[in-house]
């Protein structure tokens, strides 16, 4: 933590406090605060953060609040339930003044506006989008919603009305996206967008237009990934794109699921193998999440269950390679539902269908090592959908 930081994390400090320290004991504070952070410890001083989650079986919208000095999830207040809808992804306005939600089984998209304690209002009616509307992404201009939608192999664009949040669908969406679009990612520029499709193991790529939300395929896109490409990743130098391949075969290996990682042409948006894709765990299946640590020094692939449930890589800046690190896969809490890791890189979350909640780590900032926090798994009641942090 530099002493900008300190600082700023001081100024955060309730007025009550300043009343009782002295202006000598601020200062041991930070001095506290700053020699516990040259030691190794990631950690920010503590608040809270909040997250919103689907509840896809009970057709609602959870709040959460993060404690980021320990890292403990509580639930808070939940969005009325409406049967028949099965939230799944969500996007959250730059702005933090609309929320948006897509309901697979509805075949809609929920507005919601957000109050100053985060609690959710629905906003007029939901309105039409494709067929099984899955994952949801606010491009980085934060001008427009889009929503993959599975069962119509298609993507729904929206423009959005900043002060009422009010969508109006682009021409020309929906945009064919190829068989079953289920996961997408924007480079940070939003000038390229990437989806996966894995009932054929494919990357899809567009260009897209900020002017107009139009989306255009590349004319080398899809690109072959590997069997049951879901989620996706970006390092922080844009240069490489990761897929997790959940059912792929590893020739040699009894066990099924790998990365794939590409280099990506700044330029037309185009992506190449790395030298040595896929990549894999020594033992472990499925891994259906990934996630990018925030200093892009290590790369997280969660399966679901407890055994070598948690792979972690090192990612080779240069090359873009992934080496296991000491000790992965880690026999750890996991799923298959959705991974996080807070923009400060102090903890890691994944969702998880079978304990019907969120597993909590902190991870070690030189070797990758996860460790669970206290009270983890955090229950949701029900099995979660997905999961996005208030940043």
């Amino acid at each position: 933590m530099s002493l900008r930081t300190a600082l700023g994390a001081a100024r955060t400090t309730p007025m009550s406090v300043y009343k009782f320290f002295s202006a000598a004991s601020v200062i041991f504070l930070l001095a506290v605060v700053i020699s516990c952070n040259s030691s190794g410890d990631h950690h920010q001083i503590g608040g809270n953060q909040s997250a919103y989650i689907t509840l896809p079986s009970r057709g609602s919208v959870l709040l959460l609040q993060i404690d980021t000095s320990n890292g403990m999830v509580k639930a808070a207040d939940e969005t009325p339930q409406v049967p028949g809808t099965s939230p799944h992804g969500l996007a959250l306005l730059p702005s933090k003044k609309f929320l948006y939600v897509a309901n697979s089984q509805a075949n809609t998209i929920s507005i919601f506006s957000v109050g100053s304690n985060g609690t959710l209002s629905l906003t007029g009616t939901p309105i039409n989008a494709g067929s099984g509307p899955a994952a949801a992404i606010i491009d980085p201009s934060g001008r427009y919603l889009l929503v993959t939608n599975s069962f119509s192999n298609d993507i729904s664009v929206f423009s959005i009305d900043s002060s009422s949040g009010a969508l109006t669908e682009v021409s020309g969406s929906p945009f064919f996206a190829n068989n079953n679009p289920s996961e997408m990612l924007f480079v940070s520029t939003g000038n390229f967008l990437y989806v996966t499709n894995p009932s054929n193991g494919l990357v899809t790529a567009f260009t897209f237009d900020s002017a107009s939300g139009a989306l255009h395929q590349l004319s080398t896109s899809p690109y072959a990934a590997d069997s049951g490409a879901s989620a996706l990743a970006i390092d922080g130098s844009q240069k490489f794109l990761y897929v997790a391949n959940t059912t792929a075969v590893n020739p040699g290996q009894v066990n099924h699921g790998n990365i794939s990682a590409f280099n990506i042409d700044a330029a037309t948006g185009a992506i190449t193998p790395v030298t040595g894709s896929p990549f894999t765990s020594k033992v472990g299946d499925g891994p259906a999440t990934i996630s990018v640590t925030p200093d892009n020094r290590f790369l997280f692939a969660t399966t679901a269950g407890s055994s070598y449930s948690i792979w972690c890589f090192t990612i080779d800046a240069t090359s873009g390679q992934l080496t296991a690190t000491s000790g992965s896969p880690f026999s750890q809490s996991a799923g298959d539902l959705f991974s996080l890791i807070d923009t400060n890189g102090n903890y890691f979350y994944i969702g998880s269908q079978s304990s019907k909640g969120i597993s909590g780590y902190t991870y070690d900032p030189n070797t990758g090592t996860p460790k669970a926090i206290s009270g983890s798994p955090f229950s949701t009641g029900v099995a979660p959908g997905k999961m996005i942090l208030v940043r």
